[in-house]
């Protein structure tokens, strides 16, 4: 960069300088730095982006003039056009440069001290601009003041908690109040925002997404994490199996699907005094296949509807609200099966005081977090009873309904599963 005045500003020359400074190092490689001169240009670095950062503030506050001369928008239009920067990011710095040179001195002190990150100082002018409104000067400055000097201590995410509560630890008398207030209109804010798509993909899986509040999203994955922690205890050994090895990720969304499996339709909202039950339509040669397919009747065209296979429809009326619809071939419905083949819970807790654990052989999780299944399918006349009814973990349930393995019941109660040949 060319800087031609006869007497550049003194920030002009700091630019300069630092440009110098590091092309002098360009080609320098830190391979053979020591273990202590890493750390210490590490933590220089950190410390001279921070002072760098709180001097390019500086300069965007007073750089308004900018945008009229050339015609931009605004500021963050003109740092965007002229640094390839993202629109948005080079809005939201030019307000913090506002802020700081309005409001929060002391945040920018603290940048140019190398001692507050730009991330810390836009997550503390957040917490500092949601102070309620005619708090006295002296409470905000001292709320600054602390959250400045946590920014030696904590990270971003760990201030964005501590300044929602920085009331509570400036000013306790008022802090309950203000919390209340904000909680609410966290909470119908989150209510405005809330919503939930479903984007089928055409190959089997439907895309689901969403925004949802705290609460609701905390209290499914505390129902998930009910599913997924028993089968993943801490001190199961590396590579112990194929469930072991299953990314987080694919296990919430089995848990997910299990949670719905078991949702109890009597519970949910009437469709026209009929309980929210799944019904799945197959015709009687699919039922009685291996590899058959089945429809599902969700309100859709049926031709366009989502279908599962029949090994799946067969797993679902072991433990799902669903009711099986047998069709011939006109489509005439030759039986509508009962939701009441389920076991019943006296059945289940007898099944299961039996059993004590999955009986799949070798598992060993515990009967209260297995399902029940039918040893001779509900669906060829299996009988729901306890003679019938063994624990199976959902792993296993789900192994012993796939087309690709063979099960067999031993002497001793066991179920032996194996994938076929």
């Amino acid at each position: 960069m060319d800087f031609s005045p006869l007497a550049p500003h003194p920030v002009l020359l700091c630019v300069e300088n630092v440009e110098s400074e590091l092309k002098a190092v360009r080609g320098v490689q830190p391979t053979f730095m020591t273990t202590a001169q890493k750390e210490l240009a590490l933590l220089g670095i950190a410390s001279a982006e921070a002072q760098l950062a709180e001097l390019k503030l500086r300069v965007l506050a007073a750089a308004g003039d900018l945008a009229e001369t050339e015609g931009a928008r605004d500021l963050g239009s003109w740092l965007s056009g002229h640094t390839n920067a993202d629109l948005r990011a080079a809005r939201a710095e030019t307000a913090l440069a506002d802020a700081l040179d309005r409001r929060w001195r002391h945040v920018a002190a603290g940048m140019a001290d190398g001692t507050v990150s730009p991330a810390q100082a836009k997550v503390v002018v957040d917490a500092l601009d949601a102070l309620p409104e005619g708090l006295d000067r002296d409470l905000v400055a001292k709320a600054e003041g602390q959250l400045v000097a946590w920014c030696t201590r904590f990270a971003p995410h760990e201030l964005r908690a501590l300044g929602k509560r920085i009331l509570a630890v400036v000013d306790p008398g008022t802090a309950e109040e203000a919390d209340a207030k904000r909680l609410h209109e966290e909470e119908q804010s989150a209510r405005a925002k809330m919503r939930l798509t479903f984007k089928p993909q055409g190959d089997g899986t439907t895309r689901l997404s969403g925004l949802l509040p705290d609460s609701a999203a905390t209290r499914l994955k505390t129902y998930l994490d009910a599913y997924t922690s028993p089968r993943n205890p801490k001190n199961t050994p590396t590579g112990a199996g194929e469930a072991e090895r299953i990314p987080s990720a694919r296990k919430l969304a089995h848990a997910l699907c299990t949670l719905l499996e078991h949702l109890d339709p009597r519970k949910l909202p009437e469709h026209g005094g009929d309980a929210t039950t799944l019904i799945v339509t197959m015709s009687l040669e699919d039922l009685r296949k291996e590899l058959g397919t089945a429809g599902i009747l969700d309100g859709t065209d049926p031709a366009l509807g989502p279908n599962l296979s029949a090994a799946e429809a067969r797993r679902l009326a072991c433990t799902a609200q669903i009711i099986p619809a047998v069709l011939g071939t006109n489509s005439e419905v030759l039986d509508l099966g009962r939701a009441d083949r389920l076991f019943r819970p006296p059945q289940r807790r007898a099944i299961r005081l039996r059993d004590r654990r999955c009986r799949a052989q070798g598992c060993d999780q515990p009967a209260v977090w297995c399902e029940t299944h039918h040893l001779q399918p509900w669906v060829q006349g299996g009988a729901t009873d306890l003679a019938n009814g063994i624990t199976l973990c959902a792993w296993h349930h789900h192994r012993v309904h796939d087309p690709r393995y063979e099960h067999q019941l031993l002497p001793d109660g066991d179920l032996v599963i194996r994938r076929k040949t």
